[in-house]
């Protein structure tokens, strides 16, 4: 009697995660990487997702960096998150610089649906290109708007970036070259040192990304890259295909998020996350009911 009533024990205990499999309904896991505006986008989708349909969302944000979220996409540890176009040209499809927006989103959605079937969706709108900033009124005082007009007066300046700028073929060679900028002296230093130094006049050019809300915190103007050096990365989310394949109504509602965010309205949306402590998730809440994608 003893056995009996222990196998129907066990037999009880093991139904229990079949039940609740069974029971579990729709979900869907999104990532992002390990950066303030990587998140704020991933936790964009969330919401969007959530508000409108039955669809459960596992948040997995700030995962790390581009291998990270881009092996986790592949194997199917996540469905979905944002990615950037010359990241997914350069880094993950392993090909040289384009620096046509278009041919490069049309590259990127082409060889990712064939080599990994995934899909990009519809760009969200802004491009987080490099740039290069100085202080706005030495640029007032200058007339220094493009890159260009900054050549004549680059010899009376410090320039200071990160390590990685200096190595780049993007970066700091190449961008010398075609502008034929030549600086009173540069300065190599950590990332998040470089917005410390330009507001303590240590250095009074700097690389950027043009959504940083340092930017906006510490009034710096933003160069037009007048010659186009700097290739395109226009921010995108991806999906596996298995997920649009399951789940179809994903596709019509992340595609309402394509074109609505431009440079400007990214980089306030990260100097309230970072500048002003506001939480990712109601920076994200507060955009998306503006725009009436949710209530």
């Amino acid at each position: 009697m003893f056995k009996k009533i222990v196998a129907c024990m066990l037999a009880a205990l093991l139904a229990v995660p079949l039940l609740t499999a069974c029971s579990g309904g729709k979900k869907i896991v999104i990532g992002s990487k390990n950066f303030t505006e990587s998140e704020i986008l991933g936790e964009m989708m969330a919401q969007v997702i959530e508000k409108n349909s039955d669809i459960k969302v596992e948040r997995k944000l700030n995962m790390g960096g581009t291998f990270v979220c881009f092996e986790a996409i592949k194997k199917g540890q996540i469905d979905l998150y944002p990615e950037y176009t010359g990241t997914g040209l350069m880094e993950e499809l392993k090909l040289p610089v384009n620096n046509d927006p278009q041919a490069v989103y049309d590259t990127v959605r082409s060889k990712f649906e064939t080599q990994f079937q995934i899909t990009w969706l519809k760009q969200f709108g802004f491009n987080n290109t490099y740039a290069l900033a100085l202080p706005a009124d030495i640029a007032k005082k200058n007339n220094i708007n493009t890159i260009s007009d900054l050549v004549p007066y680059s010899k009376n300046y410090t320039f200071g970036a990160e390590q990685e700028f200096f190595n780049r073929d993007d970066g700091y060679p190449g961008l010398t070259k075609a502008y034929g900028l030549q600086f009173k002296d540069t300065s190599k230093m950590d990332a998040s040192l470089k917005y410390q130094a330009i507001s303590q006049g240590k250095i009074q050019i700097t690389d950027a990304f043009t959504t940083d809300g340092q930017l906006k915190a510490l009034n710096l103007k933003v160069l037009k890259d007048d010659k186009n050096f700097f290739p395109p990365y226009y921010a995108a989310p991806i999906v596996r295909d298995a997920t649009l394949k399951k789940y179809p109504e994903i596709e019509k509602l992340l595609n309402k998020l394509g074109g609505l965010i431009d440079e400007q309205t990214m980089q306030n949306l990260n100097y309230k996350a970072d500048n002003q402590k506001q939480s990712i998730s109601k920076v994200a809440s507060d955009f998306l009911k503006e725009k009436g994608l949710i209530k």
